[in-house]
């Protein structure tokens, strides 16, 4: 009988949960630091382990050994806005569907974020144009070396003009050749994201959103693209730019913009700024990379192990904050399982 070594096998589902897929004893839930290191270059890249090679007389044997880890990124803040970053691990408590989790992993550094940009690029931007592109710019000002950004405009149709990239300097040259024309296209924008973020390399992945009006002109509906985010971990995060007098001359779709950014956000435990005045724009820019770079991420094996495609709810409470004033979390609501 022919021989070969030992052999381990893997297959990835990026999305949350996130099923990792590693040789029996590989990473340790309970273990802080190993879900550090996991966090800061991307857990997949640590999980993978080279398995030893036996004698060529000894059989084959195929261990493929399936650990589910559901990973939630959690940003908490006062009712102020201030973020706060001194939180344990001990401070949280989180439940599937009103059952009690046990958090395995707790990290709360600075990881590697990717993020693609959608940026509103149609006619009704025209005279805000020049403003949101100086307050984009804000945005990368502290980007990490290991982040990484796409870019993609929509008018009448979405456009990846800047696929994956470490420099920033690429997206922004390009937003400021920009040319707004035409009606809007969200949720095509949406969707063509969701599918450029497959190809994501950090754990932590997050969508933003420039825009001054809802979708006018998508193919994809607002159902289907809230029953794709579901499937995916990634966290929305929107800057409309609506003028509330304008509200008399709009679709009944652009009046409903700021609920659906909103619930978008919410969804996905991201957050919607409402921006009524432009030069409000940079400090918006300013906060939501700071809130992408101070969120905890908190990982849990879900009692609930059957892979059966259904919903399943996330609650986070905070207990034992401590002489702290009162704080909200915001995570993502809930994920549709894997099937099979």
């Amino acid at each position: 009988m022919a021989t070969r070594p030992l052999r381990t096998t893997c297959s990835w589902l990026l999305v949350l949960p996130v099923f990792i897929c590693s040789e029996a004893l590989a990473f340790q839930l309970d273990d802080q630091s190993g879900a550090s290191i996991a966090a800061r270059a991307g857990i997949a890249s640590h999980l993978k382990r080279e398995a030893p090679a036996e004698p060529r007389d000894m059989p084959r044997v195929d261990l493929r050994v399936d650990v589910p880890l559901v990973l939630v990124p959690v940003h908490v803040i006062t009712l102020l806005g201030a973020s706060v970053t001194t939180l344990k691990r001990e401070n949280f408590r989180l439940f599937e569907d009103n059952v009690e989790q046990t958090i395995g992993a707790f990290v709360k550094e600075d990881a590697p974020v990717s993020v693609g940009l959608l940026f509103d690029t149609s006619g009704s931007m025209r005279n805000k144009m020049r403003k949101s592109v100086d307050a984009a710019s804000e945005f990368f000002k502290s980007a990490n070396p290991e982040d990484e950004f796409f870019l993609i405009e929509f008018s009448e149709h979405p456009k990846l003009t800047v696929p994956f990239t470490h420099d920033a300097d690429d997206v922004y040259g390009r937003l400021a050749r920009a040319k707004p024309s035409g009606r809007t296209s969200l949720f095509d924008a949406l969707s063509l994201a969701l599918k450029e973020m497959k190809s994501a390399h950090n754990l932590r992945k997050a969508i933003v959103i420039v825009s001054d009006g809802g979708d006018n002109h998508s193919r994809r509906t607002e159902r289907q693209i809230k029953d794709a985010l579901r499937e995916e971990d990634v966290q929305i995060y929107a800057m409309g730019i609506f003028d509330p007098d304008d509200s008399t001359r709009l679709t009944p779709e652009e009046r409903n913009g700021p609920q659906v950014l909103e619930e978008l956000a919410e969804e996905t435990g991201g957050r919607n700024f409402t921006v009524d005045k432009l030069d409000d724009l940079a400090g918006v820019c300013v906060q939501i990379s700071h809130e992408l770079r101070t969120q905890y991420l908190l990982g849990y094996s879900p009692v609930n192990a059957e892979r059966d495609g259904k919903y399943r709810r996330v609650k986070v409470s905070l207990v034992a904050t401590g002489n702290l004033p009162p704080l909200k979390p915001y995570y993502r609501l809930g994920y549709t399982a894997p099937l099979n």
